[in-house]
């Protein structure tokens, strides 16, 4: 799990009493999703699947902010890569989905993109009140085809409609109001309140806590798989294309 130098654990993963915290660890880059940050983390997601000592897993992000979203400056020149870098973000997001127990998104600073996107797939989602989160691809010329089926599953397709054809970013009392976070609090008492939410999830009984969890992504309906790798797909051949091409440029020349 380091990054291309191998200096650098990219995402790491540390376990306390069936308390595991998932971060995403490039604080310096706001943890934006590189091509070698993603596929870190599907390799610990994957690892979190299998492993039967956890009753709560945490994702959150080192520094400041959470995660600013995908990281395309460095494969601007090659779109193929970014196809690539979509398709493994779908396979991430699959996968922690499918973790057999309850997941809870801890959100400082900022949930940008395919950020945002990773907290949608958890099941809870806590942040504070000077947060910014939100989906702006449409103003980039991406198609945000990969988060579109887990956003619908979280807050209804009516708001999905409307936050990801807007596009942007929203202030927490907003993100509140369309159901992007669960639980809203001063900076402060963040961390608090995520312990609260770990220990209020640990009391109840493991089992049954698993088989609600399965049957609940099982009502996620049996084509929710399909959907997200076919937005991968989507977007892939979106990015490809001379529109989004021309506004990157624009906004990495800056």
């Amino acid at each position: 799990m380091t990054d291309e130098s191998g200096n650098e654990e990219l995402v790491q993963l540390r376990s306390e009493d069936g308390v595991c915290r998932l971060i995403l660890n490039r604080p310096q880059a706001r943890n934006a999703l590189s091509m070698e940050m993603i596929e870190s983390l599907l390799e610990a997601v994957e690892q979190l699947r299998n492993d039967e000592a956890n009753r709560v897993v945490v994702l959150e992000g080192a520094g400041k902010s959470f995660c600013a979203g995908m990281d395309l400056k460095g494969v601007m020149n090659d779109p193929l890569q970014m196809g690539d870098m979509l398709r493994t973000l779908a396979r991430v997001t699959i996968a922690l989905r499918s973790i057999p127990v309850p997941t809870i998104a801890r959100v400082q600073g900022a949930a940008i993109g395919g950020g945002c996107g990773l907290c949608g797939v958890c099941d809870f989602v806590v942040s504070h009140s000077e947060v910014k989160m939100g989906y702006p691809e449409i103003g980039l010329g991406i198609c945000p085809a990969v988060v579109a089926p887990w956003l619908i599953r979280r807050i209804g397709a009516g708001n999905a409609r409307a936050i990801l054809l807007a596009g942007g970013t929203m202030p927490a009392e907003e993100a509140v109001r369309m159901g992007l976070i669960d639980r809203l609090v001063p900076e402060t008492d963040l961390d608090d309140e995520v312990d609260g939410l770990v220990r209020k999830i640990t009391s109840g009984g493991p089992k049954a806590i698993m088989v609600t969890k399965k049957w609940l992504n099982e009502l996620d309906g049996p084509d929710v798989e399909a959907q997200v790798l076919k937005g991968a797909e989507l977007s892939a051949e979106v990015i490809r294309g001379t529109e989004a091409q021309e506004r990157l440029r624009k906004v990495f020349a800056k």
